[in-house]
């Protein structure tokens, strides 16, 4: 048997799982048929006031719309955080229906001239990841006759300790190198672009709360050095996000609570360059993740050479991330229960596997489950972020899954 993960706290203590106060089975009622994807926005916006609560004065809350850009959720989401970052032209458009443009930011590698035109017209701030794509904007803001709002992107000479993805300390497609930034925000307000600041991103999915704690400080410290540099103080220092969940046993979540104090320590002290600047977070896993389940329903029972597979009608065409191909170098169990028995005692070890005909497509490996049949529908937790957008959804011609918000 293996471990798996920890349930979210909003979702423990149940016999049968509710989600918005509804079962799964009135969930897969309402939508038509499993596999279903069930957001709790109720547990979004508590989770999005606690970080604000957390937080000083002066920094804003940012949502990144590439961990969960399903509609309805975003719609709820906007009102409640002062900006929203995309990554492409298509979470543009959805970031514009919900947001006014200077609210928005997009960043990412590889902008294309259409992308970069679609921001710069609609008043978008591009956080721009080279010296060549600065020129490309600056080009078209030239031909268009629209001033464009560009902030840097810098890419820091430290990294976030611990952080699942490492986007600092090291050569990266992501920003310019700390020594470059100061002169590439120099360029852009001579040659008459509206500079916006930096973007300073050093990792993410870090539980580790003093690593956060001393990252952000090295961003503020950053921040200013270069502003000196650059000779003029930035009107905005994203100080991106890295906050993660507890996907694994063993797992810690992240004390927001001492990150909100250590950073309004850090700005009451900060350097006089920064004395004018605003301050973000930029999360999106953090505010999201746990507020998703996914649900899936068991079709086949089967043993093989001593082992029990639960064969269910989803997978990792809509779950990657929780079958082990996201990123992780050891596959290990996210949290994952049999729905109408959330807290009932394991009785055998099962694995969960999905419909797929690859061996990659395991859902839980060896976890122990109470018996479940044809049937029964499995809770996988923590889908609410990187799950349906992030997962290789048109593998061997399957449906996408069912995506539904409560609240």
């Amino acid at each position: 048997m293996k471990p798996m993960g920890p349930i979210p706290p909003d979702f423990r203590g149940q016999s049968v799982l509710r989600i918005g106060g509804r079962t799964a089975e009135e969930w897969i009622e309402a939508a038509g048929d499993t596999p279903l994807f069930v957001y709790d926005g109720a547990i979004v916006a508590s989770r999005i006031a606690r970080l604000r609560a957390a937080l000083p004065a002066g920094v804003d809350v940012h949502y990144a719309i590439k961990a969960n850009p399903f509609a309805p959720l975003l719609r709820a989401i906007a009102p409640l955080v002062d900006g929203l970052d995309v990554a492409s032209s298509g979470e543009l458009r959805a970031a514009l229906g919900v947001k006014p443009a200077a609210a928005i930011s997009f960043a990412g590698p590889g902008k294309r001239d259409d992308e970069l035109e679609d921001a710069i017209l609609a008043g978008a701030t591009l956080n721009v990841e080279s010296e060549g794509e600065a020129a490309r904007a600056l080009a078209i803001g030239d031909r268009t006759g629209v001033t464009p709002r560009l902030a840097v992107r810098v890419n820091p000479d430290f990294e976030l300790r611990g952080s699942g993805m490492r986007m600092g300390g090291r050569a990266s497609p992501f920003g310019v190198d700390a020594t470059r930034a100061a002169a590439l925000a120099r360029t852009i307000r001579e040659a008459g672009g509206d500079w916006r600041g930096w973007h300073i991103f050093a990792g993410s999915q870090a539980l580790d709360t003093q690593a956060i704690v001393d990252t952000q400080a090295a961003t503020l410290a950053l921040a200013a050095r270069l502003a000196e540099e650059a000779g003029a103080a930035p009107p905005l220092v994203n100080l991106g996000g890295g906050f993660g969940i507890p996907y694994f046993a063993g797992d810690e979540p992240v004390d927001v609570e001492r990150v909100g104090a250590a950073l309004g320590e850090a700005l009451a002290s900060r350097a006089a360059a920064l004395a004018d600047s605003r301050f973000a977070l930029e999360l999106g896993r953090w505010l999201v993740g746990e507020a998703g389940v996914y649900l899936t329903r068991v079709v086949d029972r089967k043993e093989s050479r001593g082992e029990t597979f639960l064969v269910v009608d989803g997978g990792l065409h809509h779950q990657l991330a929780a079958s082990g191909n996201f990123g992780t170098v050891v596959r290990r169990n996210y949290p994952i229960a049999v729905a109408d028995r959330l807290n009932a005692p394991g009785e055998e070890t099962v694995t969960v596997v999905g419909c797929l005909c690859t061996p990659l497509d395991r859902l839980a490996d060896k976890v122990a489950l109470p018996h479940a049949g044809p049937g029964d529908v499995i809770a996988l937790f923590l889908a609410g972020a990187y799950g349906a957008t992030a997962s290789p959804v048109a593998f061997l011609g399957h449906p996408p899954a069912r995506e539904m918000l409560a609240g």
